[in-house]
């Protein structure tokens, strides 16, 4: 129990809000290996779109409940 206890590390507050793989997915640069064709462009383009969407209704609920009660 003890060993379990010791071996997790504990976030900091600049870890946790860091935008890791969500901010690397908005802004990477163009890499030559993959492959480009209409498909991915078009589901990318979607999960961008969804992303974005879901963030924005996030910050909608957070500013209702917290700002405008």
């Amino acid at each position: 129990m003890e060993n379990q206890e010791e071996g997790k590390k504990k976030l900091s507050l600049k870890e946790f809000f860091s935008l890791g793989e969500v901010g690397g997915y908005f802004f990477r640069g163009k890499d030559p290996s993959r492959p480009t064709n209409i498909n991915i462009k078009m589901m990318h383009g979607v999960n961008k779109i969804s992303i974005v969407i879901f963030l924005a209704g996030i910050i909608y609920l957070l500013l209702k409940r917290y700002l405008w009660t």
